[in-house]
């Protein structure tokens, strides 16, 4: 075993800065289990942790997998990304937390962007009733 841990990480010296021991998985089976998440990504190694989203719109079909060892999530990248599971391919990637911060703060922006636009609309159309009321008064 020490071998061959040896080995792999002479073969890969130097690794890319976007890789880490964080997977974030998307495409996934909406009913796929962490049991079965477990099976598929255990091939690549140890698994600290998996977290699986919920069935909730934004974080469903996607997860979190946690490896023990850096060069177990770069096989795990490798090997699954656009593996079929269920009828589906997977999107295998990096966790990159400041990307997805980025992401967070954009749809953030945009959800307030929204109810602003709201509020506008109800202010236009407050305004037109007025508008047509004082008109038919005169």
């Amino acid at each position: 075993m020490e071998d061959s841990f040896v080995s792999r990480k002479s073969s890969s010296s130097r690794l890319p800065p976007e890789v880490n021991r964080i997977l974030y998985v998307r495409n996934l089976p909406f009913r796929i289990t962490p049991e079965e998440l477990y099976d598929i990504f255990g091939k690549y190694g140890a698994v600290y942790q998996i977290r699986l989203g919920d069935k909730s719109k934004d974080t469903r079909g996607t997860a979190f997998v946690v490896y023990e060892d850096i060069y177990d999530a770069k096989a795990a990248v490798d090997h699954l990304s656009g593996f079929n599971v269920g009828g589906r391919y997977l999107v295998v990637l990096y966790y990159q937390p400041a990307k997805f911060q980025r992401k967070h703060q954009a749809e953030e922006k945009q959800r307030e962007v929204e109810e602003l636009r709201r509020q506008i609309n109800k202010k236009k159309e407050a305004m037109v009733a007025t508008a047509a009321a004082a008109a038919a008064q005169h």
